[in-house]
């Protein structure tokens, strides 16, 4: 499929919130600020540009590490597929800037971070049976 992702770097502006849906299936949503800087010539300071806010949601296993990892208020990467909704509500036209995370981490251009990687969940494997007591003992196979 050829979809196109999108990085953004800002701030959680939202404490992440996690749902499950009704087939089973994790979701994570919280809201990222970014807001551009730029160098003002004239005061000889940065200023603040427009401030845009996405609606992120990461799916099953980042879900979850999302939700273990990320609070308000901290710098994040966030890639993923964007999606424009326009709707309308009251009689007032709103859009919506969603991107759907593939990866989410920490900004280590303003902070530190440790890693702890996740074990897979444990296969379930069968208990072995043991043979009734007047079974008869295995015949052993030629060797050759």
């Amino acid at each position: 499929m050829n979809e196109t992702l999108v990085t953004v770097v800002g701030n959680v502006a939202t404490e992440p919130e996690m749902h499950t849906t009704a087939a089973g299936v994790g979701v994570t949503r919280f809201r990222l600020a970014t807001t551009a800087r730029r160098w003002d010539a004239a005061r000889g300071a940065w200023a603040d540009g427009p401030t845009s806010f996405y609606t992120v949601r990461a799916w099953r296993t980042l879900a979850g590490h999302v939700k273990e990892s990320v609070g308000i208020g901290e710098p994040l990467v966030v890639q993923g597929r964007l999606k424009i909704r326009e709707e309308e509500r009251d009689g007032r036209r709103y859009t919506d800037a969603e991107i759907e995370a593939v990866a989410v981490g920490h900004d280590l251009a303003r902070g530190v971070a440790r890693f702890s990687r996740t074990l897979p969940p444990p296969v379930a494997r069968p208990e072995p049976v043991a043979p009734p007591p007047d079974a008869p003992a295995p015949v052993p196979l030629p060797v050759a």
